[in-house]
């Protein structure tokens, strides 16, 4: 009877480490798919459950300012800031996101322009200041006379990526 029980139990380990093995081997697949395909920044995020840039202009419609709400997409960067890859435009719908990174944690090629990305973090819509707005075109290596020309604060769709794909 003992050694019964002692074979049901080395059984039940085995079968059981051999089922942990194997969904193991399956994240790495994944993982690496992911590598193959994409530049990862930031947090690791997945390429599962992504919303299309219509889908998030939707999201972003239904949004008050100072309203927050976690959110997975993907677009094509428009712009990406010129001196240090610190923020991007990606288009939603038929308008524009400005995406700033989680604590200044990572930034993007300075040549990332055009390519496809996916991105997860929170969606909000903000108030920015003609300073700021100011700041971001000089980033962006506007002209004196565009930089003057912005002269009101402007409602805006933002985004605080935690994780990037950038599209190989």
């Amino acid at each position: 009877m003992k050694n019964v029980i002692k074979f049901c139990a080395v059984a039940l380990l085995v079968f059981g480490a051999c089922k942990n093995e194997k969904v193991e081997k399956s994240s790495e697949k994944e993982g690496a798919e992911i590598a193959m395909n994409y530049e990862s920044y930031g947090d690791k995020i997945t390429d599962e459950n992504v919303m299309s840039s219509d889908e998030m202009l939707a999201k972003f419609s239904n949004m008050k300012v100072g309203d927050t709400i976690n959110a997975k997409f993907a677009s094509t960067i428009n712009e990406v800031c010129s001196k240090k890859g610190c923020w991007m435009k990606l288009p939603v719908g038929e308008e524009e996101t400005m995406v700033r990174f989680k604590d200044y944690g990572f930034f993007m090629p300075l040549d990332a322009k055009d390519r496809e990305v996916i991105l997860e973090g929170k969606a909000f819509v903000q108030e920015t200041s003609v300073e700021e707005l100011q700041h971001y075109a000089e980033d962006a290596g506007k002209s004196k006379e565009e930089i003057a020309s912005i002269t009101e604060s402007k409602r805006e769709l933002a985004f605080e990526a935690n994780g990037v794909l950038l599209k190989k």
